[in-house]
């Protein structure tokens, strides 16, 4: 299924959209990967939807991605006597690890690993930052602290400890039997939430055994402050505004969001920008003119994916949300300043022939009248080095293995083709003319540019650059072998 625009859309499924009628809708309306909410829902439910789409997929002949969101460590209050408390700016109130019913003065905090970090003058954030507390003294078991932001505290919410590491591990019990569950499923991609430091993507990493790629979601100041290790040892980087914004200064979000793109895109690895991006339309069939504009600032610095959460997952206009986003891609990369910005940002890369061949055939594109970019791929790395010179062509992905097809649909401008096993370079000529005629991207007396890999089927070989016609009787006339 061609998309006429290069960034791709992720939409969050939910209770808005668990039906087949639905899902088919969102993916031909322009979703590229789904979403699964590990925080959401019985693994009965997840599969499920993991079968819809996967039913979808082939009744489209359209590959899709899986993404599954593991919750994380949730850190969250006890209960209170009255089930909720008014805290007054400067009052002083206290956690600890009494598990007695909270009071207008003290509450339970049922993690000792926090008061373990904790030192004076740290900052803990409650229910996404709507009360923010000082801590003054504190201990083994206890937290003294001032009001700093008053509010009505209530059962359960959520804690945030932006200030310090917290020797937590970036998978719960939970965590884990999800992870284990959902490779079992076959998802594409696994999300990490709360990630602190590399070690934590090891962990997934190790657990998921190859089965899933790995993506970061940087929501910590700290996943921040050690970025580059996270990155390396990441397969892609989601840049999860919500609790980034409540842990950090508002105004810091978005230059954040700029740098984390970019290093991205120069490491080749797949960055999604999420949350909030068109939060209005949940409960309304038109978004703000700012959300828009939001979108499109992702859209301009890059990114490779734009998110929808509850916009697909819970809202009232789960296609609408989807067509909306598609729209403002479509507009916003017809637009020449976009294609400026894109060149300017881009940045020298790598000194592997791989590098030099995607280099060269972005180049030989954009200055010759070429219609597509065909790239064999069996790891998906060639494609992710085309992806990174964001060429002006289309990018088409083809690979005879389906994992690989279904990962790459995170990939900005990857067009994913399914291709038979390969021995010869005619071939694979051939069958990128026939993928790029079939697609729509070119007619016989175009020309494209083919890269591969000798000899064929054997990950991180791409040694080949060939421009080649689209009419096949010229490919057996011209190539040899």
């Amino acid at each position: 299924m061609r998309r006429l625009r290069k960034v791709k859309i992720v939409a969050t499924l939910g209770p808005a959209s668990e039906t087949y009628e639905t899902i088919r809708a969102l993916h031909e309306a322009g979703a590229d990967v789904f979403r699964l909410n590990m925080s959401h829902g019985t693994h009965d439910e997840i599969r499920a939807k993991h079968q819809i789409i996967r039913q979808v997929e082939k009744d489209l002949d359209s590959p899709i991605a899986i993404l599954a969101d593991l919750q994380g460590p949730k850190l969250r209050v006890g209960t209170f006597a009255n089930d909720a408390e008014d805290l007054a700016e400067g009052a002083a109130f206290r956690l600890d690890l009494d598990p007695a019913p909270g009071d207008a003065k003290r509450v339970c905090l049922p993690h000792p690993e926090i008061f373990q970090a904790l030192e004076p003058g740290a900052h803990l954030l409650v229910n996404d930052g709507k009360i923010r507390l000082k801590v003054t003294d504190c201990g083994p078991d206890f937290a003294n602290c001032t009001v700093i932001t008053g509010g009505t505290i209530s059962n359960r919410k959520g804690v945030n400890v932006p200030d310090v590491v917290l020797p937590l591990a970036a998978l719960s019990e939970k965590d884990r039997g999800d992870l284990e569950f959902a490779c079992q499923l076959g998802v594409d991609w696994l999300a990490l939430s709360f990630v602190q430091r590399a070690r934590d993507v090891f962990e997934a990493r190790s657990l998921a055994d190859g089965r899933a790629a790995i993506l970061s979601k940087i929501e910590k100041p700290a996943a921040v402050e050690a970025f580059d290790a996270i990155l390396d040892a990441s397969d892609g980087i989601m840049v999860a505004r919500g609790d980034l914004g409540v842990e950090l200064p508002v105004a810091a979000v978005p230059p954040i969001q700029k740098r984390l793109v970019r290093r991205c895109r120069a490491a080749a690895k797949p960055v999604i920008v999420a949350t909030q991006m068109l939060e209005s339309m949940i409960e309304s069939p038109m978004p703000t003119r700012a959300e828009v504009s939001d979108v499109a600032t992702a859209i301009y610095e890059g990114t490779d994916a734009i998110m929808l959460s509850a916009e697909s997952a819970a809202g009232q206009y789960p296609i609408e949300a989807v067509q909306t986003m598609d729209k403002v891609a479509i507009e916003v990369e017809a637009d020449p300043t976009y294609s400026q910005i894109i060149a300017a940002s881009r940045t020298a890369k790598g000194s592997t022939i791989a590098d030099g061949i995607v280099a060269a055939a972005r180049e030989i594109a954009e200055k010759t009248d070429i219609k597509a970019i065909c790239c064999f791929t069996q790891s998906g790395t060639t494609a992710l080095l085309t992806a990174r010179e964001r060429p002006g062509v289309p990018i088409i992905a083809m690979t005879s293995l389906l994992a690989t097809a279904r990962r790459l649909c995170l990939s900005w401008g990857c067009h994913c083709v399914i291709t038979p096993e390969l021995e010869r370079f005619k071939g694979a000529v051939v069958n990128a003319a026939r993928a790029a005629r079939a697609g729509g991207f070119a007619i016989e007396t175009d020309q494209i540019v083919v890269t591969a890999g000798v000899p064929f089927n054997v990950p991180g070989t791409t040694n080949i650059l060939r421009v080649a016609p689209c009419d096949e009787r010229l490919i057996y006339n011209t190539d040899p072998g």
